[in-house]
């Protein structure tokens, strides 16, 4: 039992030797149009000595959330009939009763828990509401989980956690999914809507997995509820190495659908049951709005980050091979399994018990919520991590154009040094601080979040002393971060392996004014929220995102000279260029939109063409389109034509103009390109 104990429990007076009810779950009430949901959690199973709510209003045949509330260290007094607790509760804003008394009386295990009383008061003691609240569950949080899968992909079911070493103190016991929860106190309750669709071969898309789930998720809509939907699919065919992804953080609804994809994750042997037990739980944490282990500081409210600044959290949360205690203790994937007791820690339990309602129910506040601090990325007193980020963008941009900026990771060690290659946002290991015209600092927040649960070393030294991307910054999950004139200032930190936070030094970029109403009017088409969204996911067939499509499409026929029109060029492009996989609604088939070769080369030709003049999109950028428009043309029979578009890349990225490593890289890229059309559309 938790919290400041005022006398000892005992049996009620004449009951039989039955043990009482734990004080402990879910209970419900009202009082006149308002509901409270109440949560109390002095007792039972880890318990946090804390109680709850939330308020919901009625009007009507419709309901509406009124607020929250938590007492984070309340007076708890035990006796044989009753449990009271009392304290100044935290709410969503400002009451004129912040006193909360929670008095439960005590009922033996044998009889049906009893009504708990809540009484709100002032400060001097003033009444307020009083409600009744029934007992309703053991559970703090019921959430419904509807899981589909494609052909041939058998979804994880249990792993047996005595299978394989733990650490002691850990019981060994049959774990699901759903029991992983319900030790946290939450019930993830299975649906029976889950469906068998068709795979494909080619692997998932960002964009397709998004048009899936408002396609096929049933219990799918643009509200907030307490309903998540999780994909079984073969394969991502965005990046190599990636175990799961939360994708839904793209709209006004977010943290609503994630995917796991069994061909990373397969496998029947103990140890790969264990890794499929911490993917799906970690990935449905993300739907919670629960951060990895190295990134709850930029949540907001922030939340304190454990041992090594969160890389050593035993956390569902946490990636087995980023594992660092620090203090030279024991790290990396064998050391966490070593060490983990298969629970979420203390603060993430917080979270999922007494999270304020929207911060908790999927399709409320965006995925991390809030804005970013500023101190979090202030340069470290001491850097020793051998390390140098570098962002570059450049100077100046026409307003509406797409911002995208250059990341360099590079050594400062001359004997060099080895860390993980993740240095794109989408990876959660790079964020990227933005101070707007108006002195606003945001953080940007991509759509999707790869869980990128795989080692992936890189060796940085004299014969390859960097690695770089390039990333589009210009909208994330609150909007668009450029949508005014005027001066920015950026700054990105990313997390290296050893948990060192390294940070680049300050980016200066003007965004101008329109100079003509044809520039005023190509960025209002560029700047909607679906477009923002589109250049995010570098195209999508999705419905919802057509009108987004239609302003592209305005652009490139309306405007076809303006040094804007390349953007939507390159987005339609890439996406014709490549099929497009969709559910139907209620169906379990895969509809498959082939690609379209002929329009991917024309308009990804105009994209090259003026990326080449230095007139277009960013270096990186054009050795993708580069590659992507030799496909479109060997995907036509123009095998001459195709090979003629990789040597002329090769030509522009030669070593009279860039480094040598970055010349091997990208050579690189561009003959195993070609080998792979040579392989699949002959000489």
């Amino acid at each position: 039992m938790a919290a400041a104990e005022t006398a000892e429990s005992g049996a009620l007076p004449g009951a039989p030797a039955v043990a009482p009810h734990p004080v402990h779950g879910r209970y419900r009430g009202g009082s006149g149009t308002r509901r409270l949901e109440l949560r109390v959690d002095v007792d039972g199973a880890r318990p946090l000595g804390k109680v709850s709510g939330d308020f919901f209003g009625t009007s009507g045949a419709t309901t509406s959330y009124a607020g929250s509330f938590v007492v984070h260290a309340p007076a708890v007094t035990w006796s044989p009939s009753e449990v009271v607790i009392e304290g100044e509760g935290t709410f969503t804003a400002p009451v004129a009763f912040p006193v909360v008394r929670v008095t439960v009386p005590r009922q033996p295990s044998d009889r049906p828990p009893a009504a708990a009383e809540v009484r709100f008061a002032r400060a001097t003691g003033a009444p307020g509401t009083v409600y009744s609240c029934a007992y309703e569950s053991p559970f703090f949080r019921t959430v419904e989980w509807e899981q589909d899968s494609v052909a041939g992909k058998a979804p994880f079911v249990s792993y047996d956690t005595g299978s394989l070493p733990r650490p002691a103190g850990s019981p060994p016991r049959l774990l699901t999914v759903p029991g992983a929860y319900a030790e946290a106190g939450v019930e993830l309750r299975v649906s029976g809507g889950a469906n068998v669709v068709a795979d494909s071969p080619d692997g998932w898309t960002d964009r397709e997995l998004h048009a899936a789930m408002q396609s096929r998720f049933s219990m799918w809509r643009n509200a907030p509820q307490w309903k998540v939907w999780l994909l079984v699919a073969g394969s991502y065919a965005e990046m190599a190495g990636v175990r799961g992804i939360m994708f839904d953080a793209r709209d006004a609804f977010q943290r609503q659908g994630c995917a796991v994809f069994h061909d990373q994750t397969q496998g029947a042997d103990a140890a790969s049951r264990r890794a499929q037990l911490r993917t799906y739980v970690h990935e449905l944490g993300h739907s919670f709005n629960l951060l990895h282990s190295w990134q709850k500081n930029l949540a907001r409210p922030p939340a304190p980050l454990g041992p090594n600044g969160g890389l050593g959290d035993l956390s569902w949360m946490n990636y087995p091979q980023n594992y660092d205690p620090g203090s030279g203790g024991p790290s990396g994937t064998a050391a966490y399994w070593a060490a983990f007791p298969f629970q979420f820690t203390p603060e993430e339990i917080l979270h999922l018990r007494h999270g304020f309602y929207r911060n908790v129910v999927m399709g409320a506040s965006p995925f991390t919520t809030g804005s970013a601090d500023a101190e979090l990325f202030a340069p470290p007193l001491a850097d020793e991590s051998g390390l140098r980020l570098t962002l570059r963008a450049g100077s100046a941009f026409a307003y509406g154009e797409p911002v995208v900026v250059e990341l360099e990771l590079a050594t400062t060690d001359p004997r060099g040094r080895s860390t993980h290659a993740f240095l794109h946002p989408d990876d959660d290991m790079t964020d990227v601080l933005i101070r707007q015209p108006s002195g606003r600092t945001v953080l940007h927040r991509p759509l999707l979040r790869r869980c990128v649960d795989e080692r992936r070393t890189v060796r940085l030294d004299a014969d390859r002393p960097s690695v770089r991307t390039s990333a589009y910054i210009g909208y994330g999950q609150d909007g668009h971060h450029f949508a005014q004139p005027g001066t920015y200032l950026l700054r990105a930190r990313h997390v290296a392996s050893d948990g060192s936070r390294v940070v680049s030094p300050a980016l200066r970029i003007v965004v101008r004014h329109p100079l003509s109403e044809a520039d005023e009017h190509v960025a209002e088409l560029m700047t909607g929220e679906e477009q923002g969204a589109l250049l995010a996911l570098r195209g999508s067939d999705a419905p919802s995102l057509r009108a987004g499509n239609d302003a592209f499409d305005e652009v490139v026929e309306r405007y076809p000279r303006h040094r804007l029109a390349v953007h939507a060029r390159l987005v339609k492009g890439l996406n014709a260029e490549s099929e497009f996989k969709s559910i139907a609604p209620g169906g379990t088939g895969v509809s498959v939109r082939p690609a379209d070769a002929a329009e991917g080369v024309r308009q990804l030709s105009p994209v090259v063409e003026a990326s080449l003049r230095g007139r277009g999109v960013d270096d990186i950028t054009l050795d993708l389109a580069m590659r992507r428009l030799a496909r479109a043309h060997a995907r036509l029979g123009e095998l001459d034509r195709s090979g003629a578009v990789l040597d002329r890349a090769v030509r522009h990225f030669s070593p009279a103009a860039y480094r040598p490593h970055v010349v091997d890289a990208v050579h690189g890229r561009l003959e195993a390109t070609r080998a792979e059309l040579t392989a699949e559309f002959g000489t």
